[in-house]
């Protein structure tokens, strides 16, 4: 590719800023039709990861404790996902924001800065894990300081990738992060298999090593495809801004500063509500693990009911969120008041920005009105009665309307971190103060038509009926019955949206020719 990058990056910002609103246009149905295209590929990753986690939960529960479950699935689980939120979730959104001016050496040497925190968060966090958190008996799992170290080396080797997945998020390589997610966790789930097969004595230690696999698998995936596009010979996008696999990481040159100043203040403003997201997030792993409230064999059955009642919550709304945040960032230039926005773009985004707000509002609200009713149903054939028995039923109903609740709080969230200044991100009142001196007002279009409530009430009082006469102790017959109900109640509710909400039927249309389009 010939040409200087900076260069390059300074003229795609005048096209976007000074041409034509017809080019503008096609620029920003291009980037939504690619942010759809994302949430469709993210959607299909999270049913394939959904697939194979609850596939090893069922074949490993055969062969394991309940109290090694709950360690690897719990205790271990929250050591990776918080040091990797931490230490990327702030980068991430400061990053991916678009900028009048982007100098794409101080975004990359940015992005690096993601390792050193990652270092210093395994660090502290691993040593809070190993000695002053309770410690499993050492005679069930002797190897648990070995499992702690292996998760926090784990999560270093994902964040040595995350420059480059940065990078593939901007430039709208969005089949990247389903290829590389999905044959890292293949190779740990098959793994994790054949480790517990052939070597069930080593315990902890089969789990510890498959993480670490997992980590230097995704690594390996995204610096082999860089390096594979950057020397490739055939011509490469025109708006890809690296020459060569040496400017892939960080440079220094006396002459300018290392990073961009707003961005890496806007990382701090992130980073300190991100400590607060992460509890709001896995407040209840946190409780379990520094409280000791529930035995390691009670947060293995724990686990697994959470994973049944956030599969709605990871498949379908996290993918959204995230092509959300993806799209807005790239539509909007961050800190710029709604009046000083291209209005094509503001047009685009609240369109946009409505739809999702009211798809979600309908598909959170076809979860909690089905997951009354069929609640009990599903823990008893995911699990039996070991599910379905006590607590189990009522949690994973208060959990759909949970996952209600932050569906609508994460599409917010999505648009408000993509356009948010350092100073607006210290003040959260963000969205309606945004909007208040323009025409538009996306919040005023995401209130379900009263004929939709109608149906979701009729629908909610039927299934459980249904579920009071027929289920769910009456015999298979009455159990196909209710689910029988369930789907007319369901397809009823469809027809029902389908007819009432012409906008967002519309708008998936349209999507959906888009992205055959393109």
């Amino acid at each position: 590719m010939a040409g200087n990058p900076h260069e390059m990056d300074r003229n795609r910002m005048k096209q976007s800023t000074g041409g034509t609103n017809s080019g503008s246009s096609r620029s920003n149905d291009k980037l939504l039709s690619s942010a759809v295209k994302s949430a469709s590929y993210n959607m299909v990753l999270q049913l394939l990861l959904r697939v194979l986690t609850f596939a090893i939960n069922a074949f490993v529960l055969r062969f394991i404790s309940r109290d090694m479950l709950g360690v690897v699935n719990v205790r271990l689980t929250l050591l990776y996902s918080t040091t990797l939120f931490l230490a990327t979730e702030a980068f991430d959104k400061a990053c991916l924001g678009k900028l009048e001016k982007q100098d794409w050496s101080k975004i990359i040497n940015l992005m690096w800065c993601t390792v050193p925190t990652s270092l210093a968060l395994a660090a502290l966090l691993g040593w809070i894990w190993i000695y002053l958190l309770e410690v499993p008996d050492s005679s069930m799992m002797p190897s648990y300081g070995l499992g702690v170290v292996s998760f926090a080396v784990s999560t270093v080797l994902v964040i040595l990738s995350r420059p480059l997945y940065i990078l593939g998020q901007k430039c709208m390589f969005v089949k990247l992060k389903v290829v590389s997610q999905g044959i890292a966790e293949l190779c740990k789930c098959v793994l994790t298999v054949i480790l517990v097969l052939a070597f069930p004595h080593w315990g902890l230690i089969n789990f510890a090593v498959a993480q670490v696999v997992y980590g230097l698998v995704t690594s390996v995936v995204y610096y082999s495809y860089f390096v594979y596009y950057i020397n490739r010979q055939v011509k490469k996008d025109e708006d890809f801004p690296l020459t060569s696999v040496r400017e892939m990481f960080p440079t220094y040159r006396s002459d300018k500063a290392f990073v961009d100043s707003t961005q890496a203040w806007l990382t701090m403003s992130i980073f300190k509500q991100s400590f607060l997201k992460q509890l709001l997030t896995e407040g209840e792993k946190f409780v379990m693990t520094f409280f000791g409230v529930l035995s390691f064999a009670d947060q293995g059955v724990y686990d697994l009911v959470n994973n049944l009642g956030s599969m709605a919550a990871r498949f379908v709304f996290q993918p959204m969120e995230e092509s959300g945040y993806l799209f807005f960032s790239q539509l909007l230039v961050r800190g710029e008041p709604v009046t000083k926005q291209k209005q094509d773009s503001c047009t685009m985004a609240v369109e946009v920005l409505a739809s999702f707000l009211k798809l979600v509002i309908l598909l959170g609200g076809i979860i909690l009105v089905f997951g009354m009713a069929y609640s009990f149903l599903a823990l008893d054939l995911y699990g039996g009665s070991i599910l379905s028995t006590g607590a189990g039923p009522v949690l994973l109903r208060w959990y759909c309307l949970y996952v209600l609740i932050i569906a609508v709080n994460g599409m917010t969230e999505c648009f408000v971190f993509a356009t948010m200044s350092k100073a607006q991100v210290d003040i959260i009142y963000y969205i309606h103060n945004y909007f208040k001196d323009s025409e538009f007002n996306p919040l005023q279009k995401v209130i379900p038509s009263p004929m939709v409530l109608a149906a979701l009430m009729m629908a909610l009082f039927v299934t459980l009926f249904s579920e009071t006469m027929f289920c769910c102790n009456r015999g298979l017959i009455f159990r196909l019955l209710h689910i029988a109900i369930g789907g007319l109640c369901l397809l009823s509710v469809l027809g029902v949206i389908y007819m009432q909400e012409l906008s967002i039927i519309k708008f998936i249309k349209q999507q959906f020719k888009q992205r055959h389009k393109h």
